[in-house]
């Protein structure tokens, strides 16, 4: 219980379902909001369920924390979530939950299952199973996805009809553990400022960073240029010289034909070496697009050439309403 919206109603539809549960809250990272699981424990006093807060700060601190910052001094972009999810909420507490004799474990994502098969969530506006696809696919017949089913108005409706305080939260966005923290501010304990070049797909010098490693392939915002003529988009960064290339909107660097993925992991194996072309997503809520996957190169061919694809996020293969499996951006090929 995250003490949000989502994971509230899912202990409250589990509860009127006459299930035995109990309210977990994971605490993390000295950023969390102290407010969040003090939200989670008023909506288990509510629902009249035990309520325990789990210090994972250590783990969390091995498995994400260490995993970003390693990820991003390589010149990629990570993607803590999915990160966090099949480590720590589907990994080290997923286990210790089956250790301590609970059956299953619900979450408040947004997605849903037939039997051990991983599927899309009925509000495609608030699917997330871009965050999920790395939870390898027997661990699904444990889990439970109680709001999957329903439209984000619809469980505020539910959480609003049963008096649960947290009817009118906002959701959290962003990184979940950074809170109102910036994500550069964040990065600067971990790495310091190194300033390098910003230059244009001529080599002519527009500007200055900070480091590389603060910024994404495809960004726009943030970018040090004051000699006018753009908008710039991040190109490229080319760690071991510290620089960073920029392009404007149109040009043929920020696309994107193929790509080379790692720590591929597939769900539906049947499906995916059957169908030729399959649907992908390489951000969270991007359109679905068409691509080819080939798993014995590792790699994922678009149908069409693809703008501001950023190594080190993840790209996640579906058919209708199943979820294929996904993989690690590694790198651009064509």
């Amino acid at each position: 219980m995250s003490g949000g919206v989502d994971s509230s109603v899912s202990a409250l539809l589990l509860k009127k379902e006459g299930l035995d549960i109990v309210g977990i809250h994971l605490h993390s990272f000295d950023f969390c909001n102290y407010q969040d699981a003090e939200d989670a424990r008023r909506v288990a006093q509510i629902l009249n369920i035990p309520f325990y807060v789990f210090d994972i700060t250590e783990e969390f601190e091995d498995k994400v924390i260490n995993y970003m910052v390693r990820t991003y001094e390589k010149g990629l972009t990570p993607n803590p979530d999915v990160c966090c999810n099949q480590f720590i909420k589907f990994g080290i507490f997923f286990q210790k939950a089956l250790e301590l004799g609970f059956t299953e474990i619900a979450s408040g994502h947004y997605a849903q299952k037939s039997n051990s098969h991983l599927l899309k969530a009925e509000d495609e506006n608030k699917d997330q199973t871009y965050f999920l696809w790395s939870v390898t696919k027997e661990k699904f017949s444990k889990i439970i996805f109680p709001v999957g089913k329903f439209l984000k108005d619809e469980v505020k409706q539910i959480a609003k009809e049963h008096n649960l305080p947290i009817f009118e939260k906002k959701e959290s966005m962003g990184i979940c553990f950074v809170g109102t923290v910036k994500l550069r501010e964040f990065l600067k304990k971990y790495l310091q400022p190194k300033e390098g070049k910003i230059i244009d797909t001529e080599g002519r010098i527009l500007g200055t960073h900070p480091g590389y490693f603060y910024f994404t392939e495809g960004q726009r915002h943030g970018l040090n240029i004051k000699i006018g003529g753009g908008p710039y988009y991040v190109a490229q960064k080319i760690p071991e010289e510290n620089l960073i290339i920029v392009a404007k909107d149109g040009h043929p660097l920020l696309y994107t034909k193929k790509i080379e993925t790692t720590e591929i992991n597939i769900l539906e194996p049947e499906i995916l070496e059957k169908e030729e072309i399959i649907e992908a997503r390489f951000r969270h809520r991007q359109s679905l697009v068409k691509a080819k996957v080939n798993l014995k190169e590792r790699t994922v061919e678009f149908l069409e050439p693809q703008k501001m694809v950023a190594p080190g996020q993840s790209i996640v293969f579906y058919f209708k309403d199943y979820v294929l499996g996904g993989a690690v951006i590694l790198k651009r090929i064509e």
